[in-house]
């Protein structure tokens, strides 16, 4: 069973229950039950675990770095003629990328681990971490695999996707 506070917002609760405008005391309590409690049972470290990678100013920092990287060497990259960016520089500048994309996915997802997996249960927070990390490996593995062994690496890829289908007739060209 769900108590109520946990589902409804104290305005919609209130009027729910039809005491909006009936007494300030009920008014007061229904808020302290709808409130977030302060004094969670989640225990409390001093040292962030490597898992928190939303945890401090230096996530935070770490994060805006990567989406401004990501932000301006990204298109640079992918509009660079072929020639200019084929062979080593293709494929380290395509593992680097991976190594971005797969922080930046880590810590957003922590950070909406942080915000909603509460909500639910504190106990659920650190395997939520658990499967954020994972889901990080798992993106950095797949696309650095991609960018050191498919034609092309990663811009190669992204460019099959809009290419299209070749159909029979320009394959025999």
């Amino acid at each position: 069973i769900i108590p109520l506070w946990r589902v409804y917002d104290r305005k919609r609760l209130l009027t729910m229950l039809g005491v909006a405008r009936i007494s300030p005391c009920i008014q007061q309590s229904v808020h302290r039950a709808c409130r977030r409690q302060l004094n969670s049972t989640a225990p409390k470290s001093k040292q962030p675990s490597i898992l928190e990678a939303d945890a401090g100013t230096y996530g935070t920092h770490v994060h805006h770095k990567i989406t401004a990287f990501l932000a301006v060497a990204t298109p640079l990259v992918f509009i660079t003629p072929d020639h200019m960016t084929a062979g080593a520089f293709d494929k380290a500048f395509g593992v680097l990328l991976s190594a971005n994309i797969a922080a930046h996915s880590w810590i957003g997802l922590n950070y909406v681990a942080r915000d909603y997996v509460p909500k639910v249960s504190y106990a659920l927070l650190p395997p939520a971490r658990i499967l954020c990390a994972a889901v990080g490996a798992i993106t950095f593995f797949g696309m650095s695999r991609v960018a050191l062994s498919s034609p092309g690496g990663l811009k190669g890829c992204a460019k099959g996707l809009w290419s299209g289908k070749a159909t029979s007739e320009e394959k025999k060209k």
